[in-house]
């Protein structure tokens, strides 16, 4: 089959971005069947948004021509139930942000050690600050859980064991994080490559010819650096949001700011300087 040159370096990179994809769901017993099916359904969506304007009349048609999908398929597709769950709150992560960001729950550039109950600052007015229809406790036993707080009952008091929401024991959970980081990321990508790139911000740092040495460092200087960007970015997201509050703007817009590292040894077969 032949391919302009657009789709030959379109179909390079779906390589590229497939393989991880793949890998995931190899690892975990997740048949083909099922992600070829997520694949045509969500084909499927992605011409119907495209062609939001055009009304439902010849629809099946439109999305057929647009996927290369047969109209018995499309049909089939449209009638099956298509509906996404909202993205739901995570109130313990929210808790968990918090208490990194507040300076109410902060001392001397550290997360205070809070004791469980009491007026602020403590656990109970910090879990309440973000939501009162979960119970402190509730929200106490989930970061618990997770590793990401120690309860120390003889004092009564709970204290931070991470800087960062990593919990490994959540598999669910941690691909919750990779749904909603790497979605954001990659639409923010596809939008810049399918307008004029300025859509979202998007850059990245490259480096080769690293030292396993100079990797273990470079990890504890992108720790830090992210710990910078967090500590002044979480505040200022506050404080925009009780402005549009307090100004009576529609606060219908979302954001998510990402930061990641990667690395891993050279290709050998590479070329050579």
């Amino acid at each position: 089959m032949l391919h302009t040159p657009d789709q030959s370096a379109l179909l390079d990179t779906y390589r590229l971005l497939l393989l991880p994809l793949a890998r995931l769901a190899v690892s975990r017993g997740l048949p083909y069947a099922r992600l070829d099916d997520m694949l045509r359904s969500a084909m499927v969506d992605a011409a119907r948004e495209l062609q939001n304007n055009a009304g439902s009349h010849g629809e099946v048609s439109r999305v057929s021509a647009a996927t290369g999908l047969n109209r018995r398929e499309v049909t089939r597709l449209l009638q099956a139930d298509a509906a996404h769950a909202a993205p739901r709150r995570w109130p313990a992560g929210e808790v968990f942000t918090r208490w990194l960001s507040d300076p109410q729950y902060r001392h001397k550039g550290r997360p205070r050690t809070l004791a469980r109950q009491g007026t602020a600052p403590s656990f109970e007015s910090l879990a309440q600050s973000v939501t009162r229809d979960i119970h402190p406790r509730s929200l106490l036993e989930e970061l618990t859980r997770l590793g990401l707080a120690r309860w120390d009952e003889a004092s009564d008091s709970i204290e931070l064991q991470r800087d960062a929401v990593v919990p490994r024991s959540d598999f669910a959970r941690m691909l919750s994080f990779l749904g909603d980081n790497v979605g954001d990321h990659l639409n923010a990508a596809v939008d810049n490559v399918l307008g004029d790139g300025s859509a979202h911000f998007e850059q990245a740092v490259y480096a080769d010819e690293l030292s396993e040495d100079s990797i273990q460092k470079l990890r504890s200087l992108i720790a830090a650096q992210w710990s910078t960007l967090f500590n002044n970015l979480v505040p200022a997201l506050e404080a925009l949001i009780a402005d549009d509050k307090a100004a009576g703007r529609p606060q219908d817009q979302r954001a998510r700011i990402g930061f990641y590292s990667f690395t891993q040894p050279m290709d050998p077969s590479g070329p050579a300087d």
